[in-house]
């Protein structure tokens, strides 16, 4: 049984005072939730006040991006060797980073490469734009990105993919719980040819875009669905903690 996980992307906001407040309204809620994984991933400037706040709780920690290299004169850039000592977990290829940075899924591949050299557990976003999606290109363009992102790299378990159809980013449209199911389902048949049948079965699997605490139980109902990569309502400490309570009370249930 794949344990349920949901994870909050904090994105370019909060200062590190704000961050740590955020942190303070969830802590001891979010902390007493069992069967659930729970992951914030707060902006770099608060990675180390948020990891310190976290310490002794069942809350984990991510990083919202890296560089590749582990070091060198690359001015405004984070690497994996920094980020080893801090969290546990790293968002990579998220659409934001692919679209207004340009980010290839050659960039994304030595991204996760670079991660798992470090120890680190890449959060791997795929998602097709809206005009991908109205033209029927959904899975041709989630297969290319995760067969992008996994060349060359060995089957791994310390691997969490989030599907995050960039329409649904941020605009409050969210993706239907069935259509979600569907392309997650797509992307286990492509994780099965590329690795195996029983990897693609134990690869736990999110959705994200606009998710709510009241559409969560939309998308997590369905057995493909392993949680979600939450963005702006993770950044109300209810609301969070609402969308980790019942990820924990409908899987909980599926046992």
């Amino acid at each position: 049984m794949r344990s349920p996980f949901v994870a909050g992307n904090w994105k370019m906001n909060t200062t590190a005072t704000e961050a740590e407040r955020l942190v303070l309204e969830m802590l001891d809620k979010l902390d007493k939730i069992e069967g659930v994984e729970k992951v914030l991933c707060p902006p770099f400037v608060s990675l180390v006040a948020v990891s310190m706040m976290l310490q002794g709780s069942s809350i984990k920690l991510g990083a919202q991006n890296m560089y590749f290299e582990a070091k060198g004169a690359y001015t405004g850039e984070i690497s994996s060797l920094m980020l080893s000592e801090l969290c546990e977990f790293v968002i990579l290829g998220h659409s934001e980073r692919r679209w207004y940075f340009g980010e290839t899924d050659e960039i994304v591949n030595r991204k996760v490469k670079a991660a798992l050299a470090n120890k680190l557990k890449p959060i791997l976003c795929v998602g097709e734009r809206l005009e991908e999606n109205e033209a029927g290109r959904t899975e041709e363009v989630v297969s290319r990105q995760l067969r992008g992102a996994l060349d060359g790299i060995e089957p791994v378990r310390d691997l969490v993919i989030a599907y995050e159809p960039v329409w649904a980013i941020g605009t409050g449209k969210a993706a239907s719980g069935k259509q979600a199911a569907a392309t997650i389902q797509f992307i286990r048949a492509v994780v099965a040819k590329l690795w195996s049948k029983s990897m693609a079965q134990d690869l736990r699997i999110l959705y994200g875009g606009s998710v709510t605490g009241a559409n969560i139980a939309e998308f997590i109902s369905y057995l493909e669905i392993d949680g979600a990569l939450v963005g702006g309502a993770s950044l109300k400490a209810e609301e969070f903690v609402s969308i980790v309570e019942k990820t924990a009370e409908i899987k909980g249930r599926k046992k």
